[in-house]
């Protein structure tokens, strides 16, 4: 089984296979979890730290792999279909938008604010990726 390398995505992958009840972790919340931190491992599952960005190009050297969604997009995988699981609505992993103190209140960062909220590009994200990526709001 392939994870990524890096603390926080090999700690993410980890927490989902939890979520999926494949492993226990030590600390089950801990994001950057190893697979030193599994405390309970009953299919004795073998993991492989790799560059993320590597796990698609990996695919069919190994039993499993857990891509993060823009390596399995640029990488023609479809997540919601090829995924056995996938990180929810409720996934605490999202994309922020953050500005300068002097810059929140500008007018162009509201209307990106209001952009970034608006039906039509509710819309777009649902129609583009087909649920691999969600909307925030």
């Amino acid at each position: 089984m392939a994870i990524p390398n890096d603390p926080t995505n090999g700690g993410r992958a980890l927490l989902l296979l939890q979520r999926a009840g494949l492993i226990t972790l030590k600390d089950p919340a801990k994001i950057t979890a190893t697979p030193r931190d599994v405390a309970d491992n009953p299919k004795r599952l073998s993991f492989k730290e790799l560059e993320a960005a590597t796990l698609p190009r990996i695919l069919d050297q190994v039993d499993l792999a857990l891509i993060n969604t823009n390596y399995a997009l640029e990488a023609g995988l479809n997540p919601t279909k090829d995924a056995l699981v996938i990180e929810g609505a409720d996934s605490p992993y999202v994309n922020v938008l953050v500005a300068r103190s002097d810059n929140k209140d500008g007018e162009a960062m509201q209307k990106l604010v209001r952009a970034l909220h608006s039906d039509a590009v509710k819309r777009f994200i649902r129609e583009k990726y087909q649920g691999a990526v969600v909307p925030a709001f």
